[in-house]
């Protein structure tokens, strides 16, 4: 019976992490700018694989492989912001024709001292 309800979670998990990067896909071809796009190319994608991944550790209990699962999620999660914080300095200094999108615009330069 444990190993039944094991089954239906993994099988859960694998569904919804497949949803949430569907909606990160279509999010990534329907979103108009670069920003936009980099918000749905890193949260909804990371918990989505996270969530794969777990599904695939349920289906695969006592396996040897679940280690090697468990290192991509981590590296996944360890990665995945520091690629959307360079994505998203270069696309702020390649779109400033866009910048009356921002109300506060935190990364512009102060005004200098007299």
């Amino acid at each position: 019976m444990i190993r039944n309800i094991l089954d239906i979670l993994g099988v859960v998990f694998i569904f919804l992490g497949a949803l949430l990067a569907l909606t990160a896909a279509i999010g990534i071809v329907r979103f108009p700018d670069t920003l936009r796009r980099m918000h749905a190319a890193t949260k909804p994608q990371v918990v989505g694989l996270i969530l794969v991944l777990m599904g695939a550790v349920f289906l695969l209990r006592g396996s040897v492989d679940i280690w090697m699962l468990v290192l991509v999620g981590i590296f996944t999660m360890l990665t995945a912001p520091v690629i959307a914080h360079v994505v998203g300095r270069v696309a702020y200094s390649e779109q400033r024709e866009e910048d009356a999108m921002m109300q506060i615009n935190e990364l512009e330069d102060p005004d200098p001292l007299p």
